[in-house]
């Protein structure tokens, strides 16, 4: 797990555990911002409802991970946290976080280096969606998210995978079955690895 260390002792001091069974919400669209979070271990589902309440997951953040940086520059949370499976999440006080911020150069600049890397993962995920193709989409995040020998860790459930990708799980699960079948990829419980470089 990532170290944590160059943060204001304060700032680690004030920071409080907290234990989510399977699908608790830590916190909910419109809910003050009290906090900013890391995952200690486990997993949970950024996740805003749309008018016909279909769920959409903006983001899914695993062991390690800060989320909801962004709020600290909002008097509310713009989505729904929810954790996945059992998962402990640490608690960074906003107020504290945001003085730690105003008064440190260096602090301030690696904080923005880290909401920087977000716009740029979250540009990705746009293009992603953009690709009206169920196969072409999923290929794509495979390429994209695959590390060097080709494999591409599976964090949660196929169903979590298909949110972040904006599919169905139905359609999910044909287009992966599909790519098994032709030998294109090959699938574990928790991994996906890309056999034929060229189709994707």
């Amino acid at each position: 797990m990532p170290s944590l260390d160059w943060l204001p002792r304060t700032i680690l001091d004030s920071a409080k555990s907290r234990d989510l069974v399977a699908s608790e919400v830590l916190f909910r669209q419109g809910d003050a911002v009290s906090a900013i979070y890391r995952v200690e271990e486990g997993r949970i589902r950024m996740v805003r409802h749309t008018v016909d309440d279909h769920v959409a997951v903006l983001h899914t953040v695993g062991n390690g991970e800060m989320f909801a940086e962004a709020a600290l520059f909002s008097n509310t949370y713009h989505c729904d946290a929810v954790a996945s499976v059992p998962t402990r999440i640490r608690a960074y006080p906003k107020r504290e976080m945001l003085k730690a911020i105003l008064g440190d150069a260096k602090l301030a600049t690696g904080f923005m280096s880290s909401l920087a890397h977000q716009v740029q993962e979250l540009r990705t995920r746009l293009e992603q969606r953009n690709i009206r193709s169920a196969r072409e989409r999923v290929t794509q995040f495979l390429r994209i998210s695959a590390d060097t020998r080709g494999c591409v860790q599976v964090q949660g459930t196929l169903k979590d995978l298909a949110g972040e990708m904006g599919l169905s799980h139905e359609a999910l699960y044909r287009t992966l079955s599909a790519l098994e079948r032709e030998h294109t990829i090959a699938r574990t419980k928790d991994r996906i690895v890309l056999l034929r470089a060229k189709t994707v």
